[in-house]
């Protein structure tokens, strides 16, 4: 399963909680785990990518009161 790209930032986090909490359960199978691996590492990557967009979008002011991209 691959991430959505439209899924949100905090949504993402949940996402990768539950994947977290399963991949520490003891019964889980080899390719179960392997599964939830792969849809973490989608997740990731999404993330890493929505917030370098918003890195990017961030302004801040100078001494003049003037927007610059941060």
């Amino acid at each position: 399963m691959e991430a959505k790209v439209d899924i949100k930032l905090e949504d993402a986090f949940l996402n990768l909680e539950e994947i977290i909490k399963k991949l520490e359960a003891s019964s889980i199978s080899l390719e179960e785990s392997f599964q939830l691996y792969k849809e973490g590492m989608n997740l990731l990557e999404l993330c890493n990518k929505q917030i370098d967009q918003v890195e990017k979008d961030v302004l801040k002011l100078n001494e003049r009161g003037e927007l610059h991209e941060f």
